[in-house]
């Protein structure tokens, strides 16, 4: 199972939305990455929706396929960090990709969904506010997996859900670290004026 999150994680669907809309290959602008944020730099909203939903749906297949042939909890969870792992260092673009916000986010929903709204209130907030696309998708997953580590000491999550926590935020955090780097420094890119600038 974790080896089929990895390559179905793995789907570079930036690419094949862009080239399938006669749009240039993501990884020749901006950041060079295959996720949404990039393919709306590459390729335009239309295209970043339609490889957003991809990338989401890879996250909810895994955990799903996991389901179906009764793997158990802990195997959903690695699937899941397998997918997220495999979204950014793709086995079919050389180990380049994106930087695994849609799988988690794609996982999480079927997983527990309420963790998944939550996370999505956060990006939507930070990244109204902010335009920063980065610190959007930082902010919500450092919310959800604190979140998740409450709930799990609260007894209302089973103890595996930790290794997710941890584990996912962990994986998005250090596919960030460049943008990291420039957030500290003020010079990561925004999308579109932030709110409240004329």
């Amino acid at each position: 199972m974790t080896l089929a999150g990895y390559l179905i994680g793995g789907i570079p669907w930036g690419i094949v939305v862009a080239r399938a809309m006669g749009r240039p290959d993501p990884r020749t602008v901006g950041s060079g990455r295959t996720g949404g944020a990039n393919v709306f730099r590459a390729a335009g909203s239309r295209a970043a929706i339609v490889a957003g939903v991809l990338d989401l749906l890879k996250g909810s297949a895994v955990v799903l396929l996991a389901r179906l042939v009764g793997a158990g909890l802990i195997f959903e969870i690695l699937a899941a960090l397998a997918a997220i792992l495999g979204h950014s260092r793709s086995p079919y673009i050389g180990f380049a990709g994106g930087r695994g916000v849609a799988p988690a986010f794609g996982s999480v929903l079927v997983m527990y969904p309420l963790l998944g709204v939550a996370a999505l209130a956060v990006v939507l907030a930070v990244f109204l506010i902010g335009r920063y696309s980065s610190l959007a998708s930082l902010s919500a997953s450092a919310a959800a997996g604190l979140m998740a580590i409450v709930l799990v000491v609260a007894a209302v999550l089973p103890p595996p859900y930790l290794l997710y926590a941890v584990g996912g935020t962990g994986l998005i955090w250090l596919f960030h670290w460049d943008n990291i780097v420039r957030l500290i420094r003020g010079q990561e890119r925004r999308i579109g004026p932030p709110s409240g600038s004329a």
